[in-house]
């Protein structure tokens, strides 16, 4: 197995600080607390000189940071995608249906039966089960089939000379400068998304440095070519953040006519607790009466699936901090091992909500009195807090999502 250098390993573990902190491998969902170094109008050849030498200064090779930096471009197309905003939200049946689906299934158990051996050989060191790993490599890369087709050090060095999130990304390149000097792959090789995200389980650059691994034992970290570094390294991350071998993510319940849906996305319970509230598992059987502590979710509202998620669910918002996504992530899991469609799916009937709608919508709750916060067109915490408090006032069900008959009530229109 490949051993860093303790160069490496003292930087990787440092960059991969802030990157892991943010709670995700994708840079499209870190913030960048620091004050940005680029300016508006800094040449673009400038910055470059600006960024060699800070690689340099961090310990790159200077004809490596020279040779890289020479041949970084600047792409109009990377900073056009990271200041796109989605106009509509997506609703949890279009974002599940369209990740796990019959195809996805059908491979990803072909593909589980297919690498057995080396799926058990990563259980074993990691204790990350290998429907895990197959379900996560089919929702980043669809099973290896698109890493994405961007140069990596030129949409890094884009970014990082972008005021944006300068120094996010500049740390996101002084990495991937490392991984090229330290011969893992040659640099007109490192492509991947427009956010710097590479090869077969996407992983941001300082994720690389702390977590790839070569498994396969050819002296290099290879995530595009070499599947057994990939998938292993996939386990080593996810048992940096506390996998548990001995639970599952979660799973679908059936909740109880008359339930308190104020209990939805709060405070975790002892699976005991949830059994005493009325809560069975999907098919209606008690659940065990354990002390392991769960949270409930009710992604689609009260007329979709319920989901106790467990200790796992929040290690896979480590990888990604969206509840959608880690809900995906454990379904296609399940999916893969066996496990048949949800009892309850989700409803299809939702309109998707535009931005400019939700905007109403959080004005409409704060003229109310409730405290949706400052309205922004997303649909987090405190907005559906302060809908489930608007609900139990109007006596509709809290499950503190939009439906039709809240924005009826409030008066949220669509507008052209």
């Amino acid at each position: 197995m490949f051993t860093p250098s303790a160069r490496t390993l003292q930087r990787s573990l440092a960059l991969a600080a802030a990157l892991i902190g943010a709670g995700t491998v994708h840079a499209a969902g870190a913030a960048d607390a620091a004050t940005p170094e680029a300016t508006p109008t800094e040449d673009f050849g400038a910055c470059k000189q600006r960024l060699e030498q800070r690689a340099v200064a961090e310990g790159v090779r200077p004809q490596t940071a020279q040779a890289v930096m020479a041949n970084a471009e600047y792409l109009q197309r990377v900073i056009d995608l990271d200041r796109r905003q989605p106009e509509f939200t997506t609703t949890f049946a279009d974002y599940l249906n369209r990740r796990v689906n019959d195809d996805r299934v059908t491979e990803g158990r072909e593909l589980l039966r297919e690498h057995a051996d080396l799926l058990e050989r990563i259980t074993r060191e990691t204790g990350v089960p290998g429907p895990y790993l197959v379900a996560f490599w089919g929702l980043e890369t669809n099973f290896g089939k698109y890493f994405g087709k961007m140069s990596v050090p030129s949409a890094l060095t884009t970014l990082a000379c972008d005021p944006r999130r300068s120094e996010f990304f500049s740390r996101q390149l002084m990495a991937a400068l490392e991984i090229i000097d330290e011969g893992d792959i040659p640099a007109d090789q490192m492509e991947g998304s427009w956010a710097g995200a590479m090869g077969h389980v996407q992983f941001m650059p300082t994720v690389f440095l702390a977590h790839a691994v070569d498994a396969d034992g050819d002296g290099k970290r290879d995530l595009w070519h070499s599947l057994p570094d990939a998938l292993m390294s996939a386990g080593h991350f996810l048992q940096s953040m506390g996998w548990d071998g001995d639970y599952r993510w979660g799973r679908e319940v059936r909740l109880p006519e008359g339930f308190d849906y104020s209990l939805a996305d709060g405070r975790r319970l002892p699976l005991s607790e949830w059994r005493k509230k009325g809560i069975t598992d999907a098919f209606g059987n008690a659940l065990a009466d354990e002390p392991v502590k769960a949270k409930l979710l009710v992604p689609a509202g009260h007329r979709g699936p319920a989901f106790l998620v467990y200790h796992n669910f929040r290690v896979i918002m480590g990888w990604n901090q969206s509840e959608y996504y880690a809900v995906a992530v454990g379904y296609l899991a399940d999916r893969i091992a066996g496990a048949g469609k949800l009892q309850q799916p989700p409803p299809e009937d939702v309109p998707s909500l535009s931005r400019s709608r939700v905007i109403q919508l959080q004005t409409a709750l704060n003229d109310a009195g409730f405290d949706a916060g400052e309205p922004d067109g997303i649909l987090g915490p405190a907005t559906r807090a302060a809908i489930r408090q608007y609900q139990q006032a109007k006596g509709l069900v809290p499950d503190g999502y939009p439906g039709q008959q809240l924005l009826a009530s409030l008066r949220v229109i669509d507008q052209p």
